[in-house]
């Protein structure tokens, strides 16, 4: 007689593990603002970003000891904040622009896909999962960010208040790992308004810097998958398009160990807001430690804190000259 042995499915739980590259290269994080000047700013732009691309794909050779670095890039379109014009006509446009510049774009993403893609609300996921760092004396009168929506690094400024009452007076605020002085930041991560949630740009684009990094999974199973078009012609409607694109035959994995993302100077403030998130997401530790292991067997150094692996080149956008009567 045989014994029958049964066993939950959660009480072993898998991570599946994703190919990674060693650099995912941004190529573009632009607005509809940036569409609607014209082909002029995106080939402007184009021209730039590749002085940049040159710059990243030396410096990732140089970090796998002058072998053939596995670069993939990548290009993301806003359709969460605003939606312009079709994938039917912005698509083409890029790919033609970057082509002139000399680039290669082998995956396109939409931003609302980092909110959320195929029904799993990813946006939501990545804030189940942040934890605050506490500042030192604090004594857990902030309510927690699940409430408030805001993020901080430090310990925010106590408010002025009667002299009469019995309570300290002002403080201002103090980042919690300062050196000699505090950089103290706040970061507002959603809105609510009547649609519902807003999230907010800097968190979207840690969501996705996450993706990039192969660290996002729901349930085990990676996210934000990589898909083909076959079709010749894109979609007339931005949901008909896959939330993550797959361009051309590359072999090149989209997530990667590192990131780096080239844009305009103007983005700069988002991006520190970007790191702070990071600084406070609890990463899926099978997905880390999938990661260690395999950079480790490549020879390939990874800075331990995930904010570290993400990299950014800001460059100046070209200044429109203006005209000065009477001079």
């Amino acid at each position: 007689m045989t014994e029958a042995v049964f066993r939950e499915t959660t009480a072993d739980p898998r991570t599946q593990s994703v190919p990674l590259a060693h650099l995912s290269l941004e190529l573009g994080h632009l607005y509809m603002e940036d569409f609607e000047a014209g082909p002029e700013r995106l080939r402007a732009h184009f021209q730039e970003v590749r002085i940049w691309a040159d710059a990243a794909r030396a410096s990732a050779a140089r970090r796998v000891g002058g072998k053939r670095p596995r670069i993939s890039t990548c290009f993301l379109i806003d359709d969460y904040f605003t939606r312009f014009s079709t994938p039917a006509e912005l698509v083409p446009l890029v790919l033609e622009e970057a082509e002139r510049a000399g680039l290669v774009i082998d995956y396109l993403a939409r931003e609302s896909g980092c909110a959320v893609a195929d029904r799993i609300e990813l946006a939501e996921s990545v804030m189940h999962r942040l934890v605050e760092s506490p500042p030192p004396g604090s004594y857990g009168s902030r309510p927690p960010v699940s409430q408030t929506g805001w993020l901080a690094n430090g310990q925010r400024s106590t408010p002025i208040r009667s002299a009469l009452a019995d309570v300290p007076a002002w403080q201002p605020p103090q980042e919690t790992a300062a050196r000699n002085h505090s950089v103290f930041m706040d970061v507002e991560l959603w809105s609510e308004t009547d649609k519902g949630r807003l999230w907010s740009c800097p968190f979207l684009a840690a969501v996705w810097q996450l993706a990039r990094l192969g660290l996002l999974r729901h349930q085990g199973e990676p996210v934000l998958v990589p898909r083909t078009w076959s079709d010749p012609d894109y979609p007339r409607g931005w949901d008909s398009l896959p939330p993550l694109l797959k361009l051309g035959d590359s072999r090149v994995p989209f997530s990667a160990y590192r990131t780096c993302t080239l844009m305009p100077n103007r983005f700069l403030a988002v991006e520190d807001a970007v790191r702070l998130i990071l600084d406070q997401v609890d990463v899926d530790t099978e997905a880390l430690a999938q990661v260690a292991k395999r950079s480790a067997g490549e020879g390939v150094a990874v800075p331990e804190a995930v904010a570290q692996r993400a990299t950014y080149a800001f460059y100046e956008e070209p200044v429109t000259p203006t005209s000065h009567e009477g001079s």
